[in-house]
């Protein structure tokens, strides 16, 4: 869904991690690629039994520093899930998804086109980078199981 600004908003499932299988759905969700966590509505988390475990500061888009309270919960875009951090949001906060839970999904931003779409593989450090590790061109000689051998008739 597209806004006369370019910005543009997802449907997105909450889910309580201690009580699986219930959930809430928000159909107009800003993607906010600026918010490091997705800001819900406090009484939908509260609906669903999220506890509130800390309280932070955060800077608005105006300056302003405002207090709010964080919990866990489960995170669902389409047809993706992740657990993450959520701030309680007030009344009169928007309703966010922030960078952190998009990480989570695996979603990049397309800007052009103004949707989420796939990141590709996650990146990873290779085992060869730890210390004592035997390096790629070892592992690559070395088939893990039984050689296989071959009959020459």
């Amino acid at each position: 869904m597209r806004d006369e600004m370019g910005t543009f908003r997802v449907e997105v499932e909450i889910e309580n991690p201690a009580r699986p299988g219930e959930t809430r759905a928000l159909s107009a969700v800003w993607v906010n690629t600026g918010a490091e966590l997705s800001w819900m509505p406090a009484e939908l988390l509260e609906s669903l039994g999220i506890e509130r475990y800390k309280q932070e500061r955060f800077r608005q888009a105006t300056g302003t520093i405002v207090a709010r309270w964080i919990g866990a919960a489960l995170v669902r875009v389409a047809g993706k899930r992740t657990a993450d951090d959520v701030v309680f949001g007030e009344p009169g906060d928007l309703v966010l998804l922030g960078s952190r839970t998009l990480e989570g999904l695996n979603f990049r931003v397309d800007p052009i086109r103004k949707q989420l779409v796939d990141a590709g593989p996650a990146p990873a450090a290779p085992a060869s980078s730890l210390p004592g590790s035997r390096s790629r061109a070892s592992r690559a000689r070395t088939p893990p199981g039984p050689v296989p051998t071959t009959s020459s008739r």
